[in-house]
């Protein structure tokens, strides 16, 4: 089986979910590599989504955090400001996985406009719970796709904070916990250098170069001295992802006008509804 280089990423990011982490997870593709990493080596993660779901089983990935989904197959079901004030701002989180518009090379991210804010070219869906969830989970994964639109030098409006400026800036800046660990993109992997907190390439997925990872970034990106290749996808990673989004497709076309759940024996298998 061939993957291809958009679920090259969902998996590379999938696996950095650790068994029984809790995870803070955003809608879009974070949501389909958290679910992807429930379903294969992390089956006792605790996913929660910012609508007040925690410990959430989704058999199909959510349309919205107010998808009827995440509730139906939560371990309960809180208030958005229980979410924020008692696992968040508690130290609770472990992960906070993220997508943007743009991110930039001290990840930065940006969700809420393109151009200048006071006449923009684009305007964007805005912050959410991002900017809490990157100041305040012990670690970040950034996910998105890569092109020089999309991985800048600066970001156009900072909506949820990396490491600002680079050095101790996000630490000068009052943040004193967490920040980003690792951007995935279709490309690669990028981590932040130690002292500068400048990202730099770590990763490079099959059949990527470094060429075409320059050609793709918005400023002069770095590599690792020990710069490794990134696993091929397994067979096993590969299916599940496929039949995970099969499934959502199913769900959410008008032919499943009843969403009576999904259920699944193992990742690998045909699944039906009952």
């Amino acid at each position: 089986m061939v993957a291809t280089p958009s679920e090259v990423m969902t998996i590379v990011a999938a696996r950095m979910l650790r068994e029984a982490t809790v995870c803070f997870v955003g809608i879009g593709i974070p949501s389909k590599a958290a679910n992807l990493a429930r379903l294969t080596h992390a089956p006792n993660a605790v996913l929660i989504y910012e609508s007040g779901t925690i410990g959430t089983r989704p058999s199909v990935l959510p349309l919205s955090i107010g998808d009827g989904e995440l509730a139906m197959t939560a371990d309960t079901v809180v208030s958005t400001s229980e979410v924020f004030s008692y696992w968040l701002q508690g130290g609770r989180v472990e992960v906070g996985f993220l997508g943007a518009a743009q991110v930039d090379r001290y990840a930065n991210l940006n969700s809420t406009v393109i151009g200048n804010y006071k006449s923009p070219k684009v305007r964007l869906p805005g912050a959410g719970g991002a900017p809490e969830i990157a100041a305040q989970a012990k670690e970040t994964l950034i996910i998105i796709n890569h092109d020089r639109r999309k991985l800048v030098e600066k970001v156009d409006f900072i909506t949820s904070a990396g490491y600002l400026d680079g050095g101790d800036s996000r630490e000068r800046a009052g943040l004193k916990t967490g920040g980003p660990t690792a951007v995935i993109t279709d490309l690669c992997v990028l981590r932040p250098e130690s002292l500068t907190r400048e990202l730099v390439v770590t990763q490079l997925h099959p059949g990527i170069t470094r060429q075409m990872v320059a050609e793709a970034t918005g400023w002069e990106v770095r590599f690792a001295e020990d710069l490794i290749e990134t696993e091929v996808p397994s067979d096993v990673e590969l299916s599940t992802l496929r039949e995970l989004e099969r499934q959502t497709i199913l769900a959410h076309s008008n032919e499943a006008a009843d969403r009576t759940p999904f259920i699944r024996t193992d990742p690998t298998e045909e699944v039906a509804r009952p």
